[in-house]
């Protein structure tokens, strides 16, 4: 009989919106997540670091910085709730350089109107920034609505996709 043994591995990245820290379980991504970002994980005492598990995720962020990837195929292992991976899956289909509202998220899923609230709840919990791309759901109004990492970097996101037009610098 095999047993298989799953621990708790990790690694930084750097990347142009800062220090990635990505976690996971040995086989599958569990969480990525943005300095500064609420409710992100903390290194714990019994986890191991190990950069090697990462490799793919890694190569996929850089190209995605580098405007070469436009879609992340990761093995993806984050923890909550039916409803919130429900919400969270339906996060892959907004394409890249897209926008999607709360409301039509919610129409797509089959989410009653008085009940958007949770299905903002679930964007705001995704555990797997970037990859998952929650960045890319927005306020009826076109707003930037709350975004865990910040929404300066959401806006930065939206933009390097061209989602969004860049800023004008005034001198």
């Amino acid at each position: 009989m095999t047993t298989h043994t799953t621990y708790t591995a990790y690694t930084t990245i750097d990347s142009p919106v800062g220090e990635l820290l990505l976690v996971g379980d040995g086989t599958a991504l569990v969480s990525l997540s943005l300095p500064g970002q609420r409710n992100a994980p903390v290194v714990g005492a019994g986890w191991r670091r190990d950069d090697g598990a990462f490799g793919e995720a890694a190569r996929q962020l850089a190209d995605y910085f580098a405007g070469r990837l436009t879609r992340f195929e990761l093995d993806l292992a984050p923890v909550g709730t039916e409803f919130q991976q429900r919400v969270w899956r339906a996060l892959d289909d907004i394409p890249y350089g897209g926008t999607t509202t709360y409301g039509e998220l919610a129409a797509r899923l089959g989410v009653p109107r008085d009940e958007i609230r949770a299905v903002g709840a679930a964007v705001g919990a995704n555990p797997l920034l970037l990859v998952r791309p929650c960045h890319r759901v927005i306020g009826a109004d076109g707003s930037m609505r709350g975004y865990a990492g910040g929404v300066e970097t959401k806006v930065r996101l939206l933009t390097h996709e061209g989602a969004l037009q860049p800023m004008l610098e005034l001198s």
